[in-house]
């Protein structure tokens, strides 16, 4: 074996000892910006559900965008965020809104597929929103809930184009094929898409 060229460079050397030279306090944080990069919607925090998860896809360009979907999780906000995250559930929303605050993760980009509808073809088409709480439970449907979620709604039919009413904000209930009850009848839908309209 040749020793001289198994040896590093003593360009590459030099380089190394460079950056090392760096103070770490003058190098960019790898973290700078992501949250910010990585959302569709700027008020959300990026909680990305697995990618066996959702489908990889180009909407709108792949497929026009005309519906958003209310759902409620009918679990804790981070159990939500734990069965996005756990690759074998096979389930993923675009967004969750927190009961308490209103706070807003968002799981899956909104030019992907995420697997909420329990329809292939409103999958395609929708944006899902699941909501913390329990359909039974309607101490869960919050002022800050109400309204973080409507201003999300409100961007997501500015930026798609689609309508702000109730043929095109539906609840799950309403996707054919489904057995889902969500939101549920005590989800108050004439103030919520009054919210809607009255922020866009």
């Amino acid at each position: 074996m040749d020793r001289a060229r198994s040896l590093p460079s003593r360009r590459l050397l030099l380089k190394g000892a460079t950056l090392a030279a760096i103070p770490y306090a003058l190098l960019p944080d790898a973290r700078a910006g992501a949250q910010t990069q990585s959302v569709d919607y700027p008020a959300a925090e990026w909680k990305p559900a697995s990618t066996s998860n959702f489908t990889a896809s180009m909407r709108p360009a792949a497929h026009t965008l005309n519906r958003v979907i209310i759902h409620v999780t009918q679990a804790a906000y981070a159990t939500t965020l734990s069965i996005f995250q756990n690759p074998a559930k096979k389930v993923s929303a675009h967004y969750v809104v927190r009961s308490a605050d209103g706070h807003i993760a968002q799981c899956v980009r909104e030019t992907d597929i995420a697997w909420h509808a329990g329809n292939w073809g409103y999958n395609t088409r929708s944006i899902g929103i699941e909501h913390e709480g329990w359909v039974k439970q309607p101490s869960y449907f919050t002022d800050a809930l109400y309204e973080q979620s409507a201003r999300l709604t409100a961007a997501i039919c500015a930026k798609h184009g689609i309508p702000a009413d109730r043929e095109h904000i539906i609840g799950h209930y309403q996707v054919p094929g489904t057995n889902h009850t969500d939101p549920g009848p005590n989800w108050d839908w004439d103030r919520y898409i009054r919210m809607v309209n009255f922020i866009g």
